[in-house]
């Protein structure tokens, strides 16, 4: 039985640590703006990736870089966590909370339509169905539950929301050929994407010296958005015996998150936030059940 719990119980702490970020994301955003963030929080998980791999033994990978690997992760750097964290903390700046959390799940579908032209994967009714669902959540979310008139209440905040999963969906797909240790090249990637967030905080001007509030929500955002949880979360998979049912734990981190950012944040959580949420999810497990009854 331990073996069966275990997994379980990792996979359920990583989901609750998940499920707090936003709520971070939103008052660590009162105190520093986007880039300063994602330049602290980022600075933090390499600190933390690079003593877990001290800590382990593990690097000795450094002495066998080799160009090719080097150059992926420069890409993916770039990806995940620069662009990614960039564009989605700037839509939680000008966002609820909620809306922020609620229209970032939309990786998923994202990640269906980019796999169309980058893995030539074919597209069927039910998936094109599942995608209009997942869509229309968005519509309901965006427009506060006024899906017909179309009139968004953060056009620009939208926007950016749903154009980080963009960068979240090819990031991810680049990460499914990569056949690298995990740890390693997650503290590879943030390696390199902490060089690009310095250098664009330096030609912007966000090279300060934050505020202890603002210090802290970065500290906590980098050890349980980038590190802690993640690595929590890669020993659950490692564990589980059906990590098809680790995995689908995750679909609780987005109605959490709504929960502490009614609890932490102060926001009142609208209908139209849970309705689209749900129209979100509904699409991808309509989705998904569509892929498994393909693989059988």
């Amino acid at each position: 039985m331990k073996i069966n719990r275990n997994p379980i119980i990792l996979a359920l702490g990583a989901v609750l640590l998940w499920s707090t970020v936003g709520s971070a994301f939103s008052l660590s955003l009162r105190h520093l703006n986007p880039a300063q963030l994602l330049l602290l929080a980022n600075l933090t998980a390499v600190l933390f990736l690079g003593i877990t791999i001290l800590i382990r033994n593990k690097s000795t990978f450094l002495t066998s870089l080799s160009a090719k690997s080097l150059s992926y992760s420069a890409i993916m750097g770039f990806l995940n966590p620069f662009a990614y964290y960039l564009v989605l903390l700037k839509a939680y700046s000008m966002l609820p909370a909620q809306e922020a959390v609620a229209l970032n799940y939309i990786w998923p579908v994202v990640l269906v339509l980019l796999s169309i032209p980058i893995l030539k994967q074919k597209i069927t009714a039910l998936s094109i169905v599942s995608m209009l669902i997942s869509f229309a959540g968005t519509v309901v979310i965006a427009t506060n539950g006024r899906p017909w008139s179309m009139e968004f209440a953060n056009p620009t905040g939208t926007f950016l929301a749903l154009s980080s999963s963009i960068f979240w969906a090819l990031y991810w797909l680049m990460n499914m050929k990569d056949k690298r240790e995990s740890l390693n090249k997650l503290f590879l990637n943030f390696s390199f994407g902490l060089i690009y967030i310095v250098v664009f905080a330096a030609f912007t001007g966000n090279l300060i010296i934050p505020s202890a509030a603002g210090a802290l929500g970065a500290v906590y955002i980098g050890l349980f958005e980038m590190g802690v949880t993640f690595v929590i979360w890669l020993t659950a998979l490692k564990y589980a015996q059906n990590t098809a049912k680790v995995s689908n734990l995750v679909f609780l981190s987005p109605f959490l998150s709504l929960l502490f950012i009614s609890m932490i944040v102060g926001e009142k959580i609208l209908a139209s936030t849970i309705v689209g949420l749900c129209l979100i999810i509904g699409g991808i497990i309509l989705q998904q059940y569509k892929q498994k009854q393909a693989d059988l």
